[in-house]
């Protein structure tokens, strides 16, 4: 089988494909002959060397994946040879195949395509878990999700329409008529009146909920914009890496700008402030399978359909890495490991 590697830090061409024999699941595993693995910032992010949870090198990233399972370890009675799944990978999902214990996999209904199915897992799940576990979005509040055109962006608008719940949304000025076509109020993402554009359309209260993935001043910024009882999700550091390559320059500037929210403040203002990782919950699993299996079921239903913004093979890794490290994406970026692939989009 192929896997794609990250043999050393650097920019994207340090990912390496290698040829290796086909794994064997262990008891209680169970194998998946992939179809898709999505490609998230927290594996740029381990490419850069800035990923802390990351494996020692070499090894090979990805957190989800979609396929097929074709082989079962001892004891696993709970799924079939033939049956197509959706799963959470804890890396290792750059890959024609993976061995993984059954906890975090689901079934993939018959109205969900594979390629839907790989983009399911970490944004959809990282956006339920801000949304309704931590913030407990309710109808008719007004959520800012920064980054509305990414991964974990479309995901958090879709889960917000469900909810009944308002969006505004920070991207790039290429990415706003999409952003409408989703009922989002775009605002540019490097907008230097952001702040002022939110006030204007919220009549100066400010929002319920903010998503943020940017990290630095952006923390500030959106902590400042928070009405009454409203809630701020920090789920990502994005500002550390604006370049291909690892900068100590750009990290430290990022902490540097970092807010320190204080007890006294946090109870004055009426405001909480919480972080999320999905990479820290993979061990959670009573509170995270019932969150998968609410996203499938509306995946199912047709009340979300995760945006694809584009599929590369396996041996294009490092083009996928490009295209999502350069904030050119819309939606979900995907690895194809069976020969199944289409130009991105182009924006």
């Amino acid at each position: 089988m192929r896997q794609v590697w990250i043999e050393k830090t650097g920019p994207p061409d340090v990912l390496t494909l290698r040829e290796v024999p086909d794994a064997q699941p262990g008891s209680g595993e169970l194998r998946v002959r992939v179809s898709y693995a999505g490609v998230n910032f927290a594996e740029v992010m381990a490419r850069l060397g800035l990923y802390p949870d990351a494996p020692p090198l070499p090894f090979v990233p990805g957190y989800e994946i979609s396929g097929t399972v074709d082989a079962l370890g001892a004891g696993v009675d709970a799924f079939r040879i033939g049956e197509r799944v959706t799963a959470v990978t804890r890396f290792g999902g750059y890959a024609d195949s993976v061995c993984l214990p059954t906890g975090l996999v689901v079934r993939t209904p018959d109205t969900v395509s594979d390629a839907e199915a790989a983009a399911l897992p970490v944004n959809y799940l990282t956006a339920h878990q801000m949304l309704h576990r931590v913030a407990a979005v309710r109808e008719g509040e007004t959520v800012l999700v920064h980054g509305a055109a990414g991964g974990v962006g479309t995901a958090a608008v879709q889960l917000c329409s469900i909810a009944g719940a308002r969006v505004i949304g920070t991207a790039s000025e290429a990415k706003h008529e999409r952003l409408r076509e989703s009922g989002v109020e775009p605002i540019g993402s490097r907008d230097p009146g952001l702040a002022d554009r939110v006030r204007d359309l919220t009549d100066g209260r400010g929002v319920d909920i903010v998503l943020d993935p940017i990290g630095g001043s952006s923390f500030r910024t959106s902590y400042g914009l928070l009405a009454p009882g409203g809630r701020l999700c920090c789920f990502g550091v994005s500002d550390m890496a604006p370049g291909q390559r690892r900068s100590l320059i750009a990290a430290v500037r990022t902490m540097i700008r970092m807010p320190r929210f204080g007890p006294i403040a946090l109870m004055n203002d009426n405001r909480s402030v919480a972080g999320v990782n999905l990479g820290h919950l993979w061990d959670e699993t009573a509170m995270l399978v019932p969150q998968f299996e609410t996203i499938v079921s509306h995946a199912a239903a047709g009340r979300v359909r995760p945006v694809i913004d584009g599929t590369f093979d396996l041996a294009r890794a490092a083009e996928a890495h490009l295209r999502l490290q350069s904030r050119q994406s819309m939606g979900k970026v995907l690895l194809s490991a069976r020969g199944r692939e289409a130009e991105h989009l182009p924006l």
